[in-house]
């Protein structure tokens, strides 16, 4: 149906992934969920417009850390293809599932796969409400994480981060829960107050809150290793500006190098803190020739390690791009060389490059970025810039009662952490957002039988003529639907209208 509104599209019973479920001793539910906003006339169809296109869709992956040996309980708790990770962890499940196709963090810093495209909906979470989190026999000690990648189709918006806690119950109490706390007089339990909740952005999906970065303890040394052969014509401007914002980031002692590679590779300017030489040097790249990844990256290695300007003991980090293709054997055996010598490379592939070749190229699956569009660089290197040079961002910390408090109203999320204020998505982009629980093991006996449920829930709103958002997911400013039934049977949500 279409109709002239200004009204936003609210978290909803089918577009947000409910918490659900029956929980037992010290337990959590939790889920993810997407929604969109326009603002003229619209009709939709599964979160896609069909006038002025705007789509939002998930994947995810989640794990229990929850003691070893318990694998079956995992199972036997709503999770067939649960799998025992080590050390007492649990992959509880993922989306796209491991029987669907590759890891699940290789696919998601990949381009081999079509998030946006319409067959990869039976993969996504794309606007059905699913349980990430049904545990029951929650002890102090355990924690969970799921890690949502969040794709934005077609046209650039602005996100938010969204929940609710839905349930925080007392469920009776036990003897000596009853000792420690005394005689419940309200039903309320003590779960959400005790679980500590830290939300942040995962730059590079790996699961882990990483609050520093390669140079943030000791000196940065960064050599830019670039494509400049004759298939960049085009993508030259785009590759020049992006580059320039990272070295913008840069601040002394923090050196960087340029290096510039086709049939043959130049050192172009070596380490140094000028940086408006390191820029110049970029800024006078002209494309033509073939393509040599791996005598770029031996320029650029050999700069690092044996530059005049080189450091002993300084971090060495190595951002090579490229958008096509080169001897396999030859860049292996070149980047293998500069990893054993301590070399972080990060690589990005541009366009038609050969992503599988970039991606072994690269320190792990996590540093191997993709860059689909000569206009998606200017992202892509500042999300190598904000693992680099500042860490990985937090969003939200504090008890989960605290958390969701702030997530009732949306938590604005920002679209590129290097620039000055706010910033939308890009369309066709992917953003990590990390989301991790944990029961802390000096909590006692006050939590027995306590039980909690909260939503999860991602928003998207376009960004073209709309400078300064304004939302309220609680408020008359949301408008909403009625609840459909839980994708399990169970579970409400509570819409405002």
């Amino acid at each position: 149906m279409s109709q002239d509104t200004n009204d936003t599209i609210g978290l909803s019973r089918r577009k947000v992934l409910a918490g659900l479920g029956a929980v037992g001793v010290a337990s959590a539910g939790a889920g993810l969920g997407t929604t969109a906003y326009f603002n003229d006339t619209e009709s939709f169809t599964n979160n896609t417009l069909t006038a002025g296109e705007l789509d939002l869709k998930l994947d995810y992956k989640s794990t229990y850390l929850g003691g070893p040996g318990r694998l079956d309980d995992v199972v036997d708790m709503g999770y067939p293809d649960a799998e025992d990770l080590g050390d007492g962890r649990y992959l509880l499940d993922q989306a796209p599932s491991p029987a669907d196709m590759q890891a699940w963090e290789d696919l998601v810093m990949d381009d081999d796969f079509d998030f946006c495209s319409p067959e990869a909906d039976e993969y996504l979470v794309n606007g059905d409400g699913i349980p990430i989190f049904t545990l029951d026999d929650v002890k102090p000690g355990d924690s969970g994480e799921v890690t949502i990648s969040i794709h934005i189709c077609d046209n650039p918006a602005f996100l938010y981060l969204a929940g609710e806690l839905t349930e925080n119950a007392e469920n009776g109490q036990s003897e000596p829960e009853m000792e420690d706390e005394g005689e419940d007089a309200d039903g309320i339990g003590e779960l959400a107050d005790a679980i500590e909740v830290c939300v942040w952005y995962d730059e590079d999906c790996d699961n882990v809150y990483e609050p520093t970065g390669t140079g943030q303890q000791q000196e940065l040394e960064v050599a830019l290793v670039s494509d400049v052969s004759g298939s960049m014509s085009g993508s030259i401007d785009d590759l020049q500006a992006a580059a320039n914002g990272f070295v913008d980031n840069l601040s002394a002692p923090d050196e960087a190098a340029a290096i510039s590679f086709n049939s043959s590779a130049s050192l172009d300017q070596e380490l140094t803190t000028n940086y408006q030489a390191v820029k110049d040097a970029i800024n006078a790249y002209s494309d033509g020739g073939g393509t040599s990844i791996d005598l770029g990256i031996d320029v650029g290695a050999d700069e690092l390690l044996n530059g005049s300007n080189a450091t002993p003991g300084a971090s060495k980090v190595m951002i090579l791009l490229s958008d096509g293709n080169s001897s396999a054997s030859a860049a292996n055996t070149a980047a293998d060389a500069a990893k054993n010598a301590g070399i972080r490379i990060f690589t990005i592939a541009l366009g038609s490059a050969n992503t599988s070749l970039l991606q072994s190229l690269a320190s792990s699956p996590d540093d191997a970025f993709v860059a689909p569009d000569p206009a998606d660089l200017d992202t892509v290197y500042a999300e190598i810039a904000q693992v680099v040079l500042a860490g990985e961002q937090k969003i939200l910390s504090g008890t989960m009662s605290e958390v969701f408090a702030e997530l009732a109203d949306g938590e604005a999320l920002d679209g590129n952490r290097q620039e000055e204020g706010r910033q939308p998505y890009p369309g066709a982009t992917t953003q990590c957002i990390g989301f991790e629980w944990t029961l802390p093991a000096e909590v006692g006996n006050e939590i027995q039988t306590d039980s909690v449920s909260f939503d999860l829930a991602v928003y998207a709103e376009q960004s073209r003529h709309n400078d300064n958002p304004q939302v309220a997911f609680n408020g008359t400013d949301v408008n909403s639907t009625s609840p459909g039934p839980a994708p399990n049977g169970t579970g409400n949500v509570s819409n405002s209208s």
